[in-house]
């Protein structure tokens, strides 16, 4: 091996291996377990969420994989219908063209031949992160079958009269001028301005005051409401008003919706241009007046001095009308909340259209039900909350939209309006001749792209085909074991894919949904090109200089001031740049991180720190090999020595460990399990107490530790496996040749378990005693400033007669490790000399000062240990004192309680005496 780790130089060579030799396909063997990748958009990159997710999945898969399950990772990408039409778009206009400028046939053609040109960034980032998915299965939500699914759905939920179109308000974007999800669109508080507007009475007996943030839809008002219970406008409920520089008359209505104590109690309605208003009208049989055009332009419904006017340019109209007509009570600045696009940043409006929508009532109740009995299970279990609160509170499902990249609605118009749903064109047109319909018009709308995403976990595997279902093992892997997601889409992708799977196959997508957090900067914030704080997950695994750092987080940027400050905050943050990590650094960070909170703090020194982890593996790995050799190494009946066999028992109880916390998906404390392991018990211990045996005279003691240091290794190379790959690929290489291991790879060896090796109390508990007293001698060399590797002379005193067994047994060890003459035993405190020293339990290891320390400086040092030891005796007494714990908590643990102020109390009586004879 190396002297040092270099990421760069294995993790691709090791990736082309394991994808070029198929160790990413099921077995067909085992217990089936599968996952299924939420599809990232092919237009996009790999951001820090999918790192952090696909590092959760990866760790799933693999682990399960080498635990003899039949893993499947079913991977695939979304066609992402807004934002690949947009990126094709901005290609034509840098061209010189128009989107109009191409047909339907002519764009599509345009958009697949940049999707194979491009679409592929993001499964090369997949693979330098590591991901073990089965790459032949890849699918695409535009390919052929996957169509045919989308296609199938559509028509047998028509026919099940599930799917209708009507004319509805939705979220319209006036730019891409197409109706958006609820998931497009982001609010924000703004300033804004509050207009108070007076309506006169059509009789003439007085009017009413409205306020508004958008006077410019008064011009669709269709009536004012006021609270049924405000006495103040009783006597007008039923009475008309003339809608200012309309002339129109409308009604005044009574609904509890509205608020009495806020503002005037009166509100204007517009249902074709306010969701809430919308509702009222439909509760009151309200006309609907539109007034916009597709591209947010006054249209002919509204009176002629305004047809043809931007909304805003409408809306400075409007108010200097009103002003001058003397409508205009007031104006006063306001805070609200305004929902832009979030792919063109334009403000959306509520927009009365004719759309396809999904009835979701019956659905709904389904997928609530499927929840609520168990048969799907949210990890943590509290995101159940949001899903039943959406789902309790559901609307009908608007699928449709206007665009020409996506899967085009399998809808037919006849002249006389009436709709033609069919498989293919032949079956629309066999059905429009039965019915004596004549000509067709095909639907040009697309179904928006969660539709065929809510398929996801079948269409992968071949449904509606038979033959493709089959093959593709559709009853072996649905449902799948586990979906890995954020909680921003428990509503749009969840909670339909449960909806539709069970609609359709009789089965739930999933077993369990492991919701993660949201992957935050360092100090809590989210990232976000504006703030300047997004980090590429492959510029940490690969490192990025400065100056090409700077320019990825200020290229693009519209205003200057914010470039400059971004550009300023970055070369503070990282004057070199980011450094390389590698791979595996960045996802044990990741997975140390994947707690059940909400948030993810994200920090570069965590992941330093992680990257010095895998180092500290790698020399750990190279002294093993050292002082090995090449040669076989036999393994012997039992371990020869008390280090051997301790090792083992804490191999056997962290192994233990990482199954039942990723059992519980709690990726954080198996990583935690496993560094703690690696870290401290195997390389900064066990190295060390392998080596007087190593370094000694007795044949089998050297054998047998030779065969524990390579078997430790190996073990802990294959638990670690799943979380850092590449890594514990290399370095399993060099291990398995001398343990006599075959194989062409680390990722089909199996997983450890507990129960193969063996748990050892007693030589747990002798070790802990040497390990006690070496940490001692460690802490005062360090603190007196003794060299490491000066010969001091070593004294115990009290103790039991364990103690002093313990001392007789490990003498050498002590020796070689602690740097100290043999051991003696002071028999009487009268004969102790001013020393500094150490408590182990009731033994005192005395380290005598003369010509040694400082005796000032003990003093000090004593003084700040008998002050920790008493506070730790006050936290056990304070405990104790509380009847409340002595009551509830269980026996042993208030036992262990009693045992450590006994312990304590120990100690300190002992540190006490020594700092009298100081």
């Amino acid at each position: 091996m190396d002297k040092s780790f270099e990421p760069s130089q294995i993790e691709t060579r090791w990736y082309d291996h394991w994808e070029s030799n198929g160790y990413f396909k099921p077995s067909g063997k085992g217990t089936p377990y599968s996952i299924m990748l939420p599809p990232p958009n092919v237009t996009g990159t790999l951001h820090m969420g999918h790192a952090f997710q696909h590092t959760i999945m990866d760790t799933l898969i693999r682990y399960h994989r080498m635990r003899g399950f039949d893993t499947l990772w079913q991977l695939g990408m979304d066609h992402a219908g807004i934002a690949t039409e947009m990126v094709v778009t901005r290609q034509l206009e840098a061209e010189g063209k128009k989107r109009s400028d191409l047909d339907r046939e002519s764009f599509i053609e345009r958009v697949w031949k940049w999707k194979g040109e491009s679409g592929g960034t993001i499964g090369r980032q997949m693979r330098r992160l590591g991901v073990s998915g089965d790459w032949s299965r890849e699918r695409f939500t535009m390919d052929r079958s996957l169509s045919t699914a989308v296609i199938e759905t559509f028509v047998r939920l028509y026919e099940e009269k599930l799917i209708y179109r009507g004319q509805r308000l939705v979220n319209w974007d006036p730019v891409l001028k197409t109706a958006i999800s609820d998931l497009e669109v982001v609010s924000a508080e703004e300033d804004g301005s509050l207009w108070s507007i007076r309506y006169d009475l059509a009789d003439g007996s007085g009017s009413l005051v409205v306020a508004t943030t958008r006077p410019e839809t008064m011009l669709g008002d269709v009536a004012v409401a006021v609270h049924p219970e405000d006495e103040r406008y009783a006597a007008m409920v039923g009475k008309t008003l003339r809608l200012p520089l309309s002339g129109r008359e409308i009604p005044i209505i009574a609904d509890d919706y509205v608020e009495r104590e806020f503002g005037t109690g009166c509100v204007k309605i517009t249902p074709a241009h306010d969701f809430n208003d919308y509702a009222i009208g439909q509760r009151h049989g309200l006309p609907m007046i539109n007034i916009f055009t597709p591209e947010a332009a006054v249209n002919d419904n509204a009176p002629a001095a305004y047809r043809g006017m931007d909304r805003y340019v409408a809306r400075k109209a409007v108010l200097a009308d009103l002003e001058a007509q003397g409508y205009l009570v007031e104006t006063k600045k306001h805070k609200l909340q305004v929902p832009r696009g979030d792919r063109t940043g334009q403000v959306i409006e509520p927009y009365l259209t004719w759309q396809w929508f999904v009835k979701m009532d019956t659905l709904a109740a389904r997928g609530l039900e499927l929840v609520e009995s168990g048969k799907v299970r949210f990890v943590p279990e509290n995101w159940i909350n949001t899903y039943r609160h959406w789902l309790g509170n559901i609307q009908d499902w608007c699928i449709s939209r206007q665009l020409t990249w996506g899967h085009q609605i399998p809808a037919w118009y006849a002249a006389n309006g009436e709709i033609v749903v069919a498989r293919d064109e032949a079956d629309a047109k066999a059905q429009a001749a039965e019915r004596g319909l004549g000509e067709l018009t095909r639907e040009h709308d697309v179904l928006e792209t969660w539709f065929s995403s809510a398929l996801w976990s079948h269409s992968t595997l071949g449904w509606p085909d038979p033959a493709a279902m089959d093959s593709e093992g559709y009853a072996r892997y649905l449902p799948s074991s586990v979906l890995v997601t954020g909680f921003d889409i428990i509503f749009f992708w969840v909670a339909r894919m449960i909806m539709m799977t069970d609609h359709f196959t009789g089965e739930v997508p999933f077993k369990d949904v492991y919701i993660t957090g949201l992957v935050r900067d360092k100090d809590g914030q989210k990232m976000s090109k504006s703030k300047g704080n997004v980090l590429d997950p492959i510029d940490l695994v690969d490192g990025i200089a400065l100056d090409a750092l700077v320019e990825k987080r200020t290229g693009g940027l519209m205003q200057p001031k914010m470039a400059e400050k971004i550009e300023k905050a970055t070369r503070k943050e990282f004057p070199e740049g980011i450094p390389a990590f590698g791979a595996d650094a960045l996802r044990f960070t990741f997975a140390s991180l994947a707690t059940h909170g909400r948030d993810i703090k994200f920090d570069l020194e965590r992941c330093g720190g992680y990257k010095a982890f895998i180092n500290k593996l790698w020399n750990a790995a190279r002294f093993v090999l050292m002082n090995v050799g090449e040669a076989p190494v036999q393994a012997p009946a039992r371990p020869a020595t008390e280090a051997e066999r301790w090792i083992l028992a804490r191999l056997h109880h962290t192994v233990a460990e990482v199954h039942a916390q990723l059992a519980a998906y709690r990726f954080d404390l198996a990583a935690q399990a496993l560094y703690e392991f690696t870290w401290n018990e195997f390389c900064d211990w066990f190295l060390e107490l392998s080596k007087p045996a190593l370094n000694g005279d007795d044949t089998v003691a050297i054998a047998s530790t030779r065969h524990t240091l390579l078997y430790v290794l190996e073990t802990l190379l294959r638990a670690l496996h799943p979380m850092v790959p590449f890594v514990t690929e290399e370095i399993w290489h060099a291990v398995a040749a001398p343990l006599g291991l075959a194989g062409d790879t680390i990722m089909t060896r199996a997983y450890p378990e507990a129960t193969d090796i063996a748990a050892d109390a007693a030589a747990e508990a002798e070790v802990e005693w040497i390990k006690g007293v070496l940490t001692g001698l460690r802490r005062i060399r360090a603190e007196m400033n003794i060299p490491p590797g000066k010969a001091i002379p070593l004294l115990f005193a009290d103790g039991d007669a364990r103690d002093r067994e313990r001392s007789a047994k490990f003498a050498a060890q002590l020796a070689f490790l602690g740097r100290v003459e043999p051991p003696r035993w002071v028999e009487s405190k009268a004969d102790e000399p001013a020393a500094a020293v150490a408590v182990v339990g009731t033994l005192r290891v005395l380290i005598p000062l003369a010509g040694l320390i400082d005796v000032e400086a003990e003093k000090t040092r004593l003084a700040r240990e008998i002050a920790r030891i008493e506070g730790e005796i006050r936290k056990c007494e304070g405990k104790l004192g509380n009847a409340n714990f002595v009551a509830n908590a269980p026996a042993e643990v208030v036992a262990q309680e009693r045992a450590r102020i006994t312990d304590w109390t120990a100690q300190l009586e002992g540190l006490r005496e020594q700092s009298g004879k100081l």
